[in-house]
């Protein structure tokens, strides 16, 4: 699996919700409304949706943390590298 293109749709200049991205997996695959939280750190979530109970479920998710490591290593690099050119 290679991300081939990330896209920062939205940034937030104050709140814990700093962007909202898309990614696109090997060129034809997109994955949208994933978002980077700053609590303590930076972190990525996935698209979620609210049931009707008001528990937050995800839509998409890395099966395994091979996965998950690597969308969230190359969001958060380039979210730093977008942020860094905004100042």
């Amino acid at each position: 699996m290679n991300i081939t293109d990330i896209i920062f749709r939205k940034t937030f200049d104050s709140g814990k919700l700093k962007a909202i991205a898309s990614i696109t997996l090997d060129g034809c695959f997109a994955i949208h409304e994933i978002k980077v939280i700053e609590t303590d750190h930076l972190f990525v979530a996935m698209p979620s949706r609210k049931d009707e109970s008001g528990n937050y479920h995800d839509i998409v998710h890395p099966i395994n943390d091979r996965a998950r490591n690597l969308i969230e290593s190359a969001v958060l690099s380039a979210y730093k590298i977008y942020a860094e050119s905004q100042v």
